[in-house]
């Protein structure tokens, strides 16, 4: 996927590269001064970490073109434990990264070019934020990633919200489901066993998307789908209600890869929130299933988000 926007612009404007690295597939844009892309390409991803630097700068190259010399930075947005002030990250286990100084690789081989390193969710808030109606402007935004695994990215007043560790909207990894499965990270019940794109697929195993088989299953009735749907919508919605409790967003952003189901996961949501604002009235003055949004899911909305990391 490639294209360049031609409209005339300021010879003194300056543009961003964001970057997206992603399991099975680099993305990267160009932005200029405002937040229009002017270009884009992506590329496989390949496993390790001198492969992924290697694409990563390929990619900027590509998508820079004529407007390399006017670029003010480089960001990226990749999955793992980032840490955004050093510009490295570890534990990417789908890429076999254990540890990667990934900013300032990049910045070497770019000659300088500032580069900052951001967790691939932060990076896909600031993404969507910008092109789903009413997530703009003050207060705060937050966009629930139901992917691979499970998180949010915290958006206040524009800001990236990261806490004093860098842990904050890790809400896939608070253990609180009854079911008490257990999680790689060592703690039993976290929501990220159930209502993550990788616990659908392994509480309802068929070839392609889960949710949407899941879905439509227990929507004709289907036993073992309804209970295994309960499961996965009582998940989601205590992700929602913490996320509506303790930021308070006007705009709730659902992405990932289950968002992809569309408008079927956020009615499946919204009767969630619908039957807890029955038995409470605190609850129902929140209006949660009103701030419910998509993720805009045909569009680069982490390569996008990263290069407004700079």
């Amino acid at each position: 996927m490639a294209g360049i926007v031609t409209e005339p612009v300021g010879e003194s404007e300056r543009y961003r590269v964001g970057v997206d690295v992603g399991g099975t597939k680099i993305e990267a844009v160009l932005v200029d001064g405002g937040t229009a892309i002017r270009a884009s390409h992506r590329v496989p991803a390949r496993r390790g970490g001198d492969n992924v630097v290697e694409d990563v700068v390929g990619l900027v190259r590509t998508v820079a073109g004529e407007f390399a010399d006017r670029l003010a930075g480089v960001g990226i947005g990749t999955p793992g434990q980032v840490d955004s002030t050093a510009g490295t990250v570890s534990h990417v286990v789908n890429l076999d990264i254990d540890t990667l100084a990934l900013g300032p690789e990049v910045s070497a081989r770019l000659g300088g070019v500032p580069v900052r390193v951001e967790n691939d969710v932060n990076a896909a808030a600031l993404g969507a934020a910008q092109l789903v109606p009413g997530a703009k402007g003050p207060g705060a935004v937050v966009m629930v990633n139901f992917g691979t695994g499970l998180a949010a990215g915290i958006i206040v007043d524009g800001v990236l919200q990261h806490g004093f560790s860098g842990a904050a909207g890790e809400i896939g990894h608070i253990p609180l489901d009854p079911n008490q499965f257990d999680c790689p990270c060592g703690q039993r019940g976290c929501l990220e066993t159930v209502c993550s794109g990788a616990s659908v697929q392994r509480l309802w195993p068929v070839d392609g998307p889960a949710m949407p088989d899941l879905i439509a299953q227990a929507r004709v009735g289907r036993a073992d789908a309804v209970r295994v749907l309960g499961i996965v919508s009582h998940a989601m919605g205590d992700a929602l209600q913490i996320v509506a409790q303790t930021v308070d967003p006007r705009v709730i952003i659902i992405g990932g890869g289950m968002a992809k189901t569309g408008e079927p996961l956020i009615e499946v949501m919204s009767e969630e929130l619908y039957r807890r604002e029955r038995e409470c009235p605190f609850l129902k003055g929140l209006h949660v299933a009103d701030r419910l949004r998509l993720a805009p899911m045909d569009q680069p909305i982490g390569a996008l988000g990263a290069a407004l990391v700079i």
